[in-house]
């Protein structure tokens, strides 16, 4: 399965505070009274209370949810809720104002393949790679997309460069289902890299 870009660290929104994800994400600060809601609904998201998370956005004004911020907290919880046509709309939005920060175009990618398909998610990254050829996550995703769509070549050529990028996605590799057909290959050359180490 493909990694969903929604922290700049660990792939994982649940694993840091909402508004420190988006710190990095976002470089514009929301005003005090939209911060407001978007604190309450950060504690909603944080119990695990997405429903509620959603009504709380609502009660931000019409002409301010279209803040980044804002939009950034939709796409948290669309996303929790599998809401993906939705998270489809804020990911891409988010991705044309912000074309510098691959996070974005990986959700979008992300989303995409979840309400549409992975032919329609996999020019989205490769117009990503574009602007950020040495992004390890998407160039992990694009491995995952070929591998899904039998271009096995190509999948071992992502995922090697992934690894090449950060050698945490060796493990990511080894226990995603999309990559299966390849684990053997890549347990191959963990076992290679550990009877290097040791020489060493």
């Amino acid at each position: 399965m493909d990694v969903r870009f929604l922290d700049h660290t660990d792939g994982d929104f649940s694993v840091v505070p909402l508004d420190a994800a988006f710190s990095k994400m976002i470089p514009e600060s929301p005003r005090s009274d939209i911060a407001r809601h978007l604190r309450s609904a950060q504690g909603y998201f944080e119990l695990g209370m997405f429903v509620e998370a959603a009504n709380e956005m609502e009660r931000i004004s019409p002409e301010d949810r279209v803040h980044p911020a804002v939009l950034a907290y939709r796409y948290a919880i669309y996303s929790e809720l599998e809401k993906w046509t939705h998270a489809e709309e804020v990911a891409r939005h988010l991705a044309k104002i912000f074309p510098g920060d691959p996070g974005w175009w990986v959700s979008w990618a992300y989303s995409t393949r979840r309400c549409r398909s992975i032919q329609e998610a996999n020019p989205i990254l490769l117009e990503a790679e574009k602007l950020h050829p040495q992004h390890a996550m998407i160039q992990f995703n694009l491995g995952c997309y070929a591998c899904q769509l039998g271009e096995m070549e190509e999948a071992k050529h992502r995922v090697s460069a992934a690894i090449s990028l950060d050698g945490k996605f060796r493990l990511k590799a080894l226990d995603d289902p999309d990559l299966e057909p390849l684990w053997d290959e890549i347990a191959k050359g963990q076992q290679i890299d550990d009877s290097r180490a040791e020489e060493k």
